[in-house]
């Protein structure tokens, strides 16, 4: 990994850090072809396209629900322990956000009452990648949020595996038929996404909202598309930040480092130390390690990349300037009183605290989400959730008393921005009241 020394405090950080090239406006350009395509032809040109892209013809592109029940059925007794773990871990943390379902209602004069309803999405599309590494966890982290948030009707959509005749991964099914999911597509790539937004006739309905990773013409199509449909975020490479000194155990530090590399050779892995001792160990730790992973060449591209460094700063303070500058889509805090430092990071999409809290236990069975936003988003948007999946719709209602309490201000400011047919609205009822 290079070094990047940061010790003379640049003025704009952003400017220095490093960052994967992610052009998805250059995507964008391949992928239209493909959602006009999937719009005329329907199934005529999924089918195509998980030829020309998957390399093979799904025997049938909507799942039978016999092969989601035999996946489930045949899943290792050991994995389908860990997926129940998961589940329910997830579960548990996504009900923490149930009372954000209630309604409130605020009286703001007697008489004058708004109330804010919170109500699920009605139908969504979930996406889970089967490129590199087929994200059954993925299953998971869309599924149960949604669930939660008791939306009314899920899809799944994953890409044909000419490993398994032409559908999905086999944990992906097992894991659908475990959480109660029957409508799953053997769709992947930009085409899944259009089939989503667009609707098939008499294959899939369309959607109100479309979430799950993938790479970066998924990300393109989301952004096509977004306004036909809401999404989630556009995803890019996955990213690990980690801010560490001294006490870090450099072990511990370049496990973390190469577990998000393993994702792809886009993937950016950075530690950020103040110390020059912990940054030479890394190093040679890392170098140890990358050559006992059976994914050595695709971690050895992504932690040679651009993307990826070891930041040397004049001490943690700088430390957490840089990290809030970068907003890693997943932040280790591995330093001396490690939750000190964490409630001071105010961006990221997750922030894993101590020696204990590794990114990867975030990737499966912490219970938190690993759908999480990438390329500095985390400094504005949040990782997919329960409330993802909500919306809130305000309801006024008043009385004639209490319109009459503030009709001559509405008046007045509808005049005042030369709306007079807003004022008259609210005259011609004062008229009548009278």
């Amino acid at each position: 990994m290079r070094t990047l020394d940061l010790r003379d405090r640049p003025a704009d950080l952003t400017a220095v850090l490093p960052r994967a090239e992610f052009d998805v406006e250059h995507a964008v350009e391949r992928v239209r072809p493909i959602i006009d395509a999937v719009r005329d032809e329907g199934r005529t040109a999924l089918i195509r396209f998980s030829e020309q892209f998957d390399g093979i013809r799904p025997p049938s592109l909507r799942v039978p629900a016999e092969v989601l029940e035999r996946c489930a059925a045949e899943l290792d007794d050991d994995l389908r322990a860990a997926f129940d773990e998961s589940i329910a871990r997830r579960r548990a943390v996504c009900e923490l956000g149930e009372r954000e379902r209630s309604s409130e209602t605020v009286e703001v004069a007697p008489g004058a009452k708004v109330t804010q309803r919170i109500i699920p999405v009605d139908r969504v599309g979930l996406y889970v990648p089967g490129g590199l590494a087929p994200l059954a966890s993925s299953v998971i982290m869309n599924v149960v949020p949604a669930q939660v948030a008791k939306v009314r009707s899920i899809a799944v959509a994953s890409p044909p595996q000419k490993d398994f005749g032409g559908l999905p991964h086999p944990n992906i099914l097992g894991l659908c038929h475990l959480l109660g999911v029957d409508e799953v597509y053997a769709v992947g790539g930009a085409q899944a996404i259009a089939m989503f937004a667009l609707g098939v006739e008499g294959l899939c309905d369309r959607v109100d909202m479309v979430t799950g990773p993938g790479n970066i013409y998924v990300a393109a199509a989301k952004r096509l598309l977004r306004g036909v449909v809401g999404i989630d975020a556009e995803a890019g490479p996955t990213e690990i930040a980690i801010l560490a000194d001294h006490t870090a155990n450099p072990v511990h530090v370049a496990a973390d480092l190469i577990s998000q590399a393993e994702h792809d050779p886009m993937a950016a892995s950075v530690l950020v130390t103040d110390s020059e001792d912990l940054a030479r160990a890394v190093e040679a730790e890392t170098t140890r390690q990358v050559a006992l992973t059976p994914q050595r060449e695709r971690v050895t591209t992504a932690l040679t990349g651009q993307q990826s460094a070891i930041v040397l700063v004049a001490d943690l303070d700088q430390g957490l300037d840089v990290v809030n500058a970068y907003a890693a889509e997943h932040l280790e805090i591995q330093t001396e009183s490690p939750e000190s430092w964490a409630a001071r990071v105010r961006n990221a999409g997750a922030i894993f605290v101590g020696a204990w809290s590794p990114v990867s236990l975030g990737d499966y069975s912490a219970g938190s989400t690993h759908v999480l936003p990438t390329a500095g988003c985390a400094c504005h948007s949040s990782g997919l959730g329960v409330r993802s999946f909500m919306k809130a719709v305000q309801v006024i209602q008043y009385n004639a008393q209490a319109l009459a309490e503030v009709a001559d201000r509405v008046e007045t400011f509808a005049r005042a921005e030369n709306l007079h047919a807003h004022a008259a609205a609210i005259t011609v009822r004062r008229e009548q009241t009278r």
